[in-house]
């Protein structure tokens, strides 16, 4: 079997919900494809050079019995020298560490191709995304991070088709700036429900009835179904919406550089009334909140006044050069009232193409099989390169 012909080398990081999943996932295709040459936790990590020797019903047994110590920097160190042996080699890291983020421009350099829904290294600040750009041209390795604003959506990827058939859209591969040559490339607007538990929260607190149930009550639903962080203040703060926005807004050459602090650059509104910002836990945070609930009662009556509803909302207006995160209303006959339900996402894309009718994406935002099928898929694409 020649280079070319053998199996992609996968190292799997973080082996929670999202990765068993993933691991689930990618060992239900032939083996003649991918192998698995690491498995790595913060308590464990498993490598073997030519493979693990492991299938569905028997990885987590053999991870579980492992001992080895987890350092990262170990692990890029045997990558590269898979890398330089002339195999080519996939990170998957399904972790949401900060830690390992900041290892992409290394692994990048040394060949190591990047695949995550992890958010952090895309939406912090510009330095460290400017130094994965680069990276990936030094090395010439790719990252691919479909998973990190619409889990296993395609939100990045139907862009990218649009740009190749010659919509006037965002232009969706990343470039340095010496080699934007399509910057003209636009989108008039993006705007959506980029978050799961956003939009379980507003489907049930805000309908086109009058009155409904307190907003604690189904932040308290939402947390009872895991659908929250443990800290609710968590997902109300409006940091994993701004986080999605922006990753979108660094794909659009005019607005790469607008958020020099990533996602605190964005306006945000947090639905975090100020006298609990201070709280440590989910638990003293949930205790306090129904004392806010006539706050919260006082604008969902505003908005049933008005015949609207209210959704929590990112939007990038190109245009306008506006980048938010924030709580909206919305006339009952939007998409955006009436086609939600549960803690699904949609996306609405408004090119020339889609002017009149926006391009919409919709359909489950959040949870292990769908992220874990985004990730598998980013796979499959560089496969088939």
């Amino acid at each position: 079997m020649s280079d070319q012909t053998k199996p992609i080398l996968v190292a799997v990081v973080g082996v929670g919900l999202v990765g068993a999943e993933f691991v689930d996932q990618l060992l239900s295709l032939p083996k003649e494809y991918f192998q698995i040459v690491a498995l790595v936790s913060s308590d464990a990590t498993l490598f073997a050079a030519d493979g693990l020797a492991i299938d569905r019903s028997s990885w987590k047994g053999v991870y579980q019995q492992s001992k080895g110590p987890t350092i990262i920097s170990a692990l890029a160190a045997e990558l590269y020298a898979l890398v330089n042996a002339g195999r080519k080699v996939v990170l998957v890291d399904n972790t949401a560490a900060e830690t390992v983020a900041h290892m992409y421009p290394n692994f990048l350099t040394g060949g190591v191709n990047v695949i995550t829904p992890n958010k952090k290294a895309f939406s912090s600040d510009q330095e460290l995304f400017d130094s994965i750009l680069r990276a990936t041209a030094q090395g010439g390795a790719r990252f691919l991070n479909e998973a990190t604003v619409g889990a296993g959506l395609p939100i990045i990827s139907t862009l990218k088709d649009l740009v190749a058939t010659g919509d006037t859209v965002l232009f969706i591969q990343y470039i340095l700036p010496s080699e934007n040559k399509l910057s003209r490339t636009q989108v008039t607007k993006i705007e959506g429900v980029f978050s799961g538990t956003m939009s379980y929260i507003f489907n049930n607190f805000s309908t086109p009835s009058s009155g409904g149930p307190s907003f604690s009550s189904v932040v308290k639903a939402a947390r009872d179904n895991g659908y929250t962080e443990p800290h609710p203040g968590d997902d109300l703060n409006g940091a994993d919406v701004a986080r999605k926005l922006t990753i979108l807004s660094r794909m659009i050459p005019v607005l790469r550089e607008a958020l020099p602090q990533g996602y605190k650059s964005v306006d945000t509104r947090s639905l975090v009334p100020p006298a609990l910002e201070g709280l440590e836990t989910g638990d003293q945070f949930m205790s306090r909140l129904p004392d806010f609930d006539g706050e919260f009662e006082a604008v969902r009556a505003e908005a049933q006044h008005e015949n609207k509803v209210l959704r929590y909302v990112g939007v990038i207006d190109v245009e306008k050069r506006v980048v938010k995160a924030s709580l909206e209303k919305y006339e009952n006959a939007h998409p955006f009232a009436t086609s939600l339900g549960g803690s699904d996402n949609i996306i609405m894309f408004h090119t020339k193409r889609y002017g009149t009718r926006p391009l919409i994406v919709q359909g489950a935002g959040a949870g292990a099989a769908v992220t874990a099928m985004g990730v598998l898929s980013d796979l499959l694409k560089l496969a088939n390169r």
